[in-house]
């Protein structure tokens, strides 16, 4: 069970500004006040406790006869605003008026859930966004599906609870085995989806509304739609209400400013965005719309519906949906500045759509002239070499890419592009393969004078992230990383098989070769480091999606 809630804590007002700071003090002695007024009352109505019974006198608050349940709700509501989340639980297990008093609007403006595709989850949901779903201001939902597919996990919905006997019929019975699961998850998953939507239809207090769904486990054998789908929704009646309660809360919306919706199966179609009206329209201050299933040469939104957002902040949309007469959009004088873009180039849709309407650098020009702070993010998966220096115009102010790669290895030409083209912007690179045959991993550095992610270190001086597996990365060039950028590279992950040793490392008696990189890595960038032993722990490449996703989130709010 993965379901999780989070609560914005009070932050003292102006902390970020030296200005503030007077302002942080002052909060800081009220809020001291409220605690030591609050403490005295909690003891006037519990009492003294004599010798002896303390520990009675402390927990005699939760019991009838201490006047917990006499307590306005009001008192208990303030109570509750000084608890994290977790405590708050507790608390309302003292009695019934405690528990009434839990969900007050007040303390829920904010609900974050992750929850695994599972018929367990359903009641558990039903229950939170019964209570909550009609007034919070800020809802993110997660559908996660990893490793509910899978065999070996534990058993899931038709699972027979072991493997299929082998010999013959064995891998039929195996197919059907996860062709019932699949069936399972993709019931639960409509039943979840309706459950948010039907809960906050009618909220019009909504400001920012996130649909994360990790279902791309579900399209690796092709055309879901066209198989299992048809299945479990063989007269699409459950898509249709599932595409009009979204059409209908954007219609009921009146203060939404963040829209966020991606790899969710069937919710957001060519027309989902006219439902909301020029005024709601006018304000959004974020946009994104990831979608790579979109069929044929469809787009979730088109450069005349994008007109209509003039105050866009930040931006996600598939790279192949982002066309030059959006970046002409863009840069009208009528819209602000855009601040984020964020872009996901995939393979599916690089063989459905055609990269020959994107901007060119002209375009990337005039949007960087219209927007000095402007930063664009670009996540690529399986993009082949010729297809990527397509993409990557000089002009782009390329300040994160992440490469996700499972075919298609991204080579060393392309990394010493962008290095020498984004040098003054780049900040995070990521580079991800997962090959199936582990036997050699790719050689950047192959028939090369220079290492090319060396090269990247050097010329990148904002670099702060970097992480590698999948491709060889020799200890000596490691070694070198880690000293030109020093300690202003944050983040180094390096998966352990993803390093090798020259054969004079090798040789050395005197030296052991890993202990000796562990240490001069970790003098290079000023604090301990050690090599990624389990690949397994690296969310990245276990749920790049997911990573992705929730990166971008990160990035657009950073204006």
């Amino acid at each position: 069970m993965l379901l999780f809630l989070s609560v914005p804590q009070p932050r003292p007002p102006g902390a970020r500004t030296r200005a503030g700071a007077a302002r942080v003090a002052r909060w800081r002695r009220l809020r001291l006040q409220q605690l030591r007024r609050l403490r005295g009352l909690l003891r006037g109505l519990r009492g003294r406790p004599g010798t002896g019974s303390r520990r009675r006198g402390r927990m005699a608050l939760c019991g009838q006869a201490a006047g917990a349940a006499s307590l306005p709700s009001e008192l208990i509501v303030h109570i509750f605003s000084f608890l994290s989340a977790s405590d708050r639980l507790r608390a309302s297990a003292s009695c019934s008026h405690w528990r009434e008093c839990l969900f007050y609007p007040a303390l829920w403006p904010q609900l974050r859930i992750c929850l695994r595709v599972s018929p367990a989850e359903q009641p558990r949901l039903e229950f939170l966004m019964r209570k909550c779903g009609w007034f919070v201001r800020e809802l993110r939902v997660e559908f996660a599906a990893e490793n509910y597919l899978s065999g070996g996990g534990g058993g899931g919905p038709g699972d027979g609870g072991g493997s299929a006997d082998a010999g013959t019929g064995g891998e039929e019975v195996e197919a059907l085995q996860l062709s019932t699961r699949w069936l399972e998850v993709l019931r639960t998953y409509l039943e979840l989806v309706l459950c948010v939507l039907v809960s906050i239809r009618n909220n019009r207090n909504l400001q920012k509304f996130s649909l994360f769904g990790d279902i791309s486990i579900l399209q690796q054998q092709g055309s879901l739609s066209n198989t299992y789908l048809s299945k479990v929704d063989p007269d699409g009646k459950k898509i249709k209400q599932i595409q009009q309660l979204f059409e209908e809360i954007l219609s009921n919306s009146r203060q939404l400013k963040w829209l966020s919706c991606g790899f969710m199966l069937e919710i957001v179609t060519p027309t989902s965005l006219s439902s909301l009206s020029n005024s709601i329209a006018n304000t959004m201050e974020h946009l994104s719309l990831l979608d790579n299933n979109t069929p044929g040469s469809s787009t979730l939104i088109t450069a005349a519906e994008l007109e209509r957002f003039v105050n866009l902040r930040s931006l996600a949309l598939d790279f192949c949906d982002f066309t030059a007469e959006m970046a002409r959009v863009l840069t009208d004088n009528n819209h602000v500045p855009l601040q984020r873009l964020s872009l996901l180039v995939h393979n599916v849709s690089v063989m459905h759509k055609s990269l020959d309407n994107m901007p060119n650098d002209e375009h990337w020009k005039a949007l960087s002239r219209k927007s000095t702070s402007l930063r664009v993010y670009i996540m690529a998966f399986d993009i082949k070499s010729e297809d990527m220096l397509k993409i990557l115009k000089p002009s782009i102010p390329l300040e994160r890419i992440h490469f996700d790669s499972y075919i298609t290895c991204v080579s060393g030409a392309i990394v010493d592009l962008i290095s020498r083209q984004y040098d003054k912007f780049l900040t995070h690179f990521i580079l991800m393969n997962d090959m199936i045959d582990t036997s050699g991993f790719p050689d950047l550095s192959d028939n090369r004078n220079e290492d090319p992610l060396v090269l990247l270190a050097w010329r990148c001086t904002k670099l702060s992230l970097l992480a590698i597996h999948g491709y060889t990365v020799w200890a000596h060039n490691l070694i070198a990383i880690a000293r030109l950028r020093g300690s202003d590279l944050k983040v180094l992950e390096v998966t352990e098989e993803s390093i090798d040793f020259d054969q004079g490392e090798l040789a050395d008696q005197d030296v052991d070769p890993v202990h000796n990189l562990i240490e001069q890595v970790s003098l290079g960038l000023g604090q301990p480091w050690h090599a990624v032993m389990d690949i397994e722990s690296l969310s990245v490449f276990t749920e790049p999606n997911r990573h992705f996703y929730r990166e971008m989130q990160s990035f657009s709010e950073d204006v």
